[in-house]
């Protein structure tokens, strides 16, 4: 299975063209979910800490062929000609992988590591258990280095896409102040 490829991007909108830019990002992001590839896109728009007009669009492929494919498409050149007058100087892309996919806030940078650790640390705790209690008793006569590998295997997986999400999204306010 491909892992999904994650891209931060930042535009700078120039001061008193903000209402216009956020009304065509939103049509721009609704139109673009129904892409092939695309798994979903998350809209960050500018606090007091970001800097001024600094917008985050974080994107979600299923594969780097998609990706590619997106960023050449006739819609993502399209919104590119309609947000020109909207914003200042080019998009800054960021491709995102493992941890900081979970955490990266692109117009802050991220939280602070500790923040990251706690979070974690609240996503393993609890998986670990239920595995431990429900596929531990179930593979415990394994050999050794096959239970680990299958066992892991889980704890990877469900942190990766059911617990991750859920405790970023639940913590994101506090992950987002330093």
């Amino acid at each position: 299975m491909n892992e999904p490829i994650h891209v931060a991007i930042i535009r700078r909108v120039k001061p008193g063209r903000e209402r216009d830019f956020e009304r065509e990002l939103l049509v721009f992001a609704q139109r673009s979910l129904v892409e092939s590839g695309t798994r979903g896109v998350h809209l960050i728009y500018p606090s007091s800490s970001s800097g001024p007009n600094e917008y985050g669009i974080l994107r979600t492929f299923v594969s780097d062929s998609d990706r590619t494919a997106f960023y050449k498409s006739a819609l993502y050149c399209e919104w590119l000609t309609v947000i020109e007058s909207l914003v200042d100087g080019e998009p800054k892309y960021r491709e995102l992988h493992g941890l900081e996919a979970w955490f990266r806030n692109p117009s802050s940078g991220g939280p602070p590591l500790w923040k990251m650790a706690i979070a974690t640390y609240l996503g393993v705790v609890p998986v670990i258990m239920f595995l431990s209690l429900t596929l531990g008793r179930l593979i415990q006569n394994w050999n050794f280095v096959l239970n680990n590998i299958v066992f892991n295997g889980f704890v990877v997986a469900l942190l990766t896409w059911v617990v991750m999400p859920l405790i970023t999204r639940a913590l994101h306010g506090w992950l987002q102040t330093k």
